[in-house]
């Protein structure tokens, strides 16, 4: 079996999981007391990944460190990784997302942040530079925090071309760009948002994830604040994929690290009701791009459960059988071996789960 890399951001500092052998030890907390809302991954340089964590002391502010060596020590900057320009006139309230680019562009880290801006990094995330034309976008103005904040909360890059990237804001919808950052465009032609007069305007739609197949670069999973979508055209144009579900209200969506077509959701009761749909603690399972979903439910809770899974909080690790894995606000943390057919549980009573990372190594 596949030794694996786990990372665990809770609202009480980060855990790391390691599968040796088929048997799994879990450490922490590190950053003891910080929120760590954002974890990277890195496996482009060899055969032990860089860890990106962005941690958010309550009394220190907000920083991201590294480690290679898979959390034995932690680097943070003596000035600060990410940081806003003065002429912007913002200051740095949370880091939601650390994202690797591809094999492409091998030294480039993505950061999503609070308030809603994009961070380019081209020293494997040691330093970042503000993407200012989507700082500077002229729709910004109009854009309005959702009910976590304005943030840009999800990045997906393309291996093909780097120039290429897509990002999610809350709640101004999706926004993508083909020439490496210098132009954006909204990308929500199809994507619903019920919450406004118009349900379905060029940008403000709540997008909560975004997820990339492993087929084809150009389909894409998206999870929204009601609706789950699929576009075959690179976020160009959305389709709903939602029937089938207890309920298309949810925050995560991943897809299948191998099988093209294959992508997960967990469906939650409702925006007023934020625990699992029907409270049954289910991961949901699309074989064909979202014609149809099955649950998948072996070793997972039986009875009631509310356990609500947030957006980063459901991930895979790249094996083949894939792992699949999601962390609760219950501080439960469930981990599947053979594609999510069946479920262990391989920790309780953890603060918080924030999101959920992991990678196979070795």
């Amino acid at each position: 079996m596949t030794d694996v890399l786990l990372a665990v951001g809770t609202r009480k500092g980060l855990f790391l999981g390691h599968r040796r052998d088929g048997r799994w030890e879990l450490d922490g907390p590190h950053f003891n007391a910080q929120a760590v809302y954002s974890v990277g991954i890195d496996t482009r340089h060899g055969a032990v990944p860089r860890l990106l964590v962005g941690g958010d002391s309550a009394h220190w502010g907000p920083s991201v460190f590294h480690s290679d060596d898979l959390g034995a020590t932690w680097t943070e900057p003596a000035a600060p990784a990410v940081k806003f320009p003065k002429d912007t006139g913002a200051s740095l309230e949370r880091v939601w997302q650390l994202h690797p680019a591809g094999p492409a562009a091998p030294g480039v880290v993505y950061a999503g942040t609070e308030p809603a801006a994009l961070f380019r990094s081209e020293d494997a995330g040691e330093t970042f530079e503000l993407v200012r034309p989507l700082w500077e976008h002229p729709t910004r103005a109009k854009w309005v925090p959702g009910g976590g904040g304005e943030a840009v909360h999800t990045v997906v890059t393309d291996h093909r071309d780097p120039h290429r990237v897509t990002v999610a804001v809350s709640a101004a919808g999706v926004f993508r760009t083909l020439d490496g950052g210098a132009a954006w465009s909204p990308s929500n032609d199809g994507v619903s948002a019920v919450f406004l007069p118009d349900p379905n305007p060029e940008f403000g739609q709540c997008v909560h994830k975004i997820a990339q197949d492993a087929g084809d670069p150009d389909r894409l999973y998206l999870q929204n604040h009601w609706g789950v979508y699929r576009s075959d055209d690179g976020g160009a144009t959305w389709t709903d994929i939602g029937e089938g579900l207890p309920s298309d209200f949810g925050f995560a969506v991943v897809a299948h690290p191998h099988r093209p077509g294959v992508a997960y959701v967990f469906p939650i009761n409702a925006d007023a009701d934020r625990v699992p749909a029907g409270r049954r603690c289910r991961v949901y399972r699309t074989a064909d791009a979202g014609a149809t979903w099955e649950p998948l439910s072996r070793g997972l809770p039986e009875g009631d459960h509310y356990g609500t899974v947030l957006r980063d909080a459901m991930c895979t690790d790249g094996a083949d059988p894939a792992g699949i894995y999601f962390g609760n606000r219950n501080g439960e943390l469930y981990a599947s071996a053979d594609d999510g057919d069946s479920w262990r549980q391989l920790a309780s009573h953890l603060p918080d789960v924030l999101c959920v990372r992991a990678a196979a190594v070795g």
